[in-house]
Order: C-alpha cells, then structure tokens, then sequence
C-alpha cells in the first residue's frame, strides 16, 4: 500500500513505514499543490504536519486513503468532519509533545518573570556593563501560573511548575467533573484567573468559542506587571491589543509562539509581522514549543504505529 508524506518526519519513523509499504516522502510537496493532489489519488494513508491543508481538492482526491496522520497535536489544517464523512480516520499525536510544550511554558515563565527586557547581550558584546539602577525581576516560587485551559498539556505544565514552588490556578468549563489531580490547583472564573496570575499561559484550541479570547478587555483584566504565555493557537490572542498593552507598560512581559498569520506553503515570511516591530519586552519564536528532537520521535512513533495498524486491517 501507499503512504504519502508531504512533509517532514523523523527518519526513525520513514524507515519503518518503508519497511512495509511504498513510500512516497517529498518534505517539500506541500508546497506544490496541483502535484500533491495528484498523488494523493492512490494513496492509501496520508501523513502530514501543519502546513499541509487536508481539505478541498486534496481531500476530494483521497479516494483510497484508509487514514490520514498529524504529525502534532492541532487539526486546524484537516478537515476532520470531512475526512470522516469519507471513512478517513485522522490521527493526531495526542501527547507525545505534551512534555516539550510544559518546558517551553515553565521555562518561558521563569525567564519573563525574571528579567524585563532581552537585550542586554548586545550591550555586553560591545562593552558596555547594562545594570539595572536597582534589583529587578522575580522569582517563580510563590508566583501564581494560571492555566486558561487544562488537558493534559495543561495539567502537565501546571505538575512541573508547582515543583517549582509555584502556585497554580486554571480555567477550564470543559473539565470533567471528578477529573482527577495530582498537584494542588484552584479552578478559577477566567476573570478572577486574570486578575490573580503573575504568569497566564493559554492551553486551548482555536475555535469559535476561543477566537480573540484574550482581547483588549481582558488584557486589561490581567494584573498589572503579569505575563502572558501562548503556545497554543493563534488568533486566541488579539495581537494588537496584546502589543498596545506591553507598549504601554501594563504587562511586564509575553512569549509568542504562534501567530494568528503563519507563513503557508513556500513562504518563510511571517505575514503582518510588523504588529510587533518595537514591542519591549518580548520573545517570539516560530512555533517550536513542542518540537525538541525527543517529542519528535515520540510523535513520529506514535502515528507510525497507527498507521501501520490501520493498514493492516485493510
């Protein structure tokens, strides 16, 4: 049978698929979509990461395709009720970046509480001794984290900053009753989270109900001198807002991983980045926070092993 992967994988996870079935791997094939749905004609399983839009024509062209895998947890880009219509079984790595996701979050809350801005090594590097006129910055231990969202990265992160001595908090109307917790956590109204927290950090998806969750309005209701963490989704925050209120000194700081406009096919430009040209106190990165080389293996075992067994099954 074929498998198709237009995108990276772990080659420890290639190796295995190309030991049982025909490969077609091309890293780059998403970006050429008229070749991509040509190949996806005859294949039988898809896997792919998040650049790679499972819908539309692509998904009118897997006629034969048992099953498609996502290489991550999100599935902004599939169109699941779609695939299921079809009998297509979409396979998200539930889990396997959960733990590479919490660092980045700890790691993240640890760095923003503890200095308030990042450019002091371009000052030493060229000589100057950049001292703050007096002490500045926290320690974790004591600081209130709340978590806007508590599945199991969620609850994950908040286990490795209560070992941290941190107090956490969350908000999360879709937890279970009786879900069992094993660290001590308050669950809070959203406001009352925002308004306590010196760390907010965001665990949920993008959908209607998040979209533009944390406005303007609510920024405002975050305590003075917090900071705010998103490794979720983008368009959960209002970016503008979000830069107006570091602009304005009433948020100490805020790391960004993801952007409601990431670069689509082809492309290694940020569209309308310029929301953040001269923001102080803020550290962007291109949406790595569950991508260290320990969850991609665990993420390309995962859907391997689902594959592979759906396959055989048919």
């Amino acid at each position: 049978m074929k498998i198709l992967i237009p995108e990276s994988i772990h080659p420890q996870s290639l190796e295995r698929l190309r030991a049982e079935h025909e490969v077609m791997f091309d890293p780059t094939l998403f970006t050429r979509r008229s070749e991509l749905v040509a190949a996806a004609r005859d294949a039988h399983a898809l896997i792919v990461r998040n650049r790679t839009q499972v819908r539309d024509d692509l998904l009118d062209a897997l006629g034969q395709c048992r099953a498609v895998g996502r290489l991550g947890v999100g599935l902004d880009n599939i169109d699941v009720p779609g695939c299921q219509a079809r009998g297509i079984e979409v396979i998200p790595a539930l889990g396997a970046n959960a733990r590479s996701v919490a660092e980045y979050v700890v790691t993240c809350a640890m760095l923003l509480l503890r200095y308030s801005h990042y450019s002091v090594s371009s000052a030493l590097a060229d000589g100057r001794w950049v001292r703050p006129t007096r002490p500045e910055g926290d320690e974790v231990a004591g600081r209130t984290l709340g978590l806007i969202g508590f599945g199991s990265i969620g609850q994950l992160t908040g286990r490795l900053a209560s070992r941290l001595d941190m107090r956490v908090v969350a908000h999360d109307p879709s937890l279970r009753p009786g879900t069992s917790i094993d660290f001590e956590c308050q669950m809070l109204p959203l406001d009352e989270l925002l308004a306590s927290s010196d760390v907010v950090s965001l665990h949920v998806p993008l959908m209607p109900e998040t979209e533009g969750l944390i406005n303007a309005e609510r920024l405002a209701k975050m305590k003075p001198g917090a900071a705010l963490i998103n490794a979720a989704r983008g368009g959960i925050v209002d970016e503008a807002a979000l830069a107006q209120a570091l602009s304005e000194g009433r948020l100490r700081a805020a790391a960004v991983d993801v952007f409601e406009h990431e670069p689509g096919p082809g492309s290694n430009v940020l569209p309308e980045s310029k929301v953040w040209e001269g923001v102080p106190n803020l550290l962007l990165t291109p949406h790595i926070a569950g991508v260290t080389a320990d969850s991609e293996q665990r993420v390309g075992e995962l859907v391997s092993d689902r594959i592979l067994e759906i396959l055989k099954t048919h």
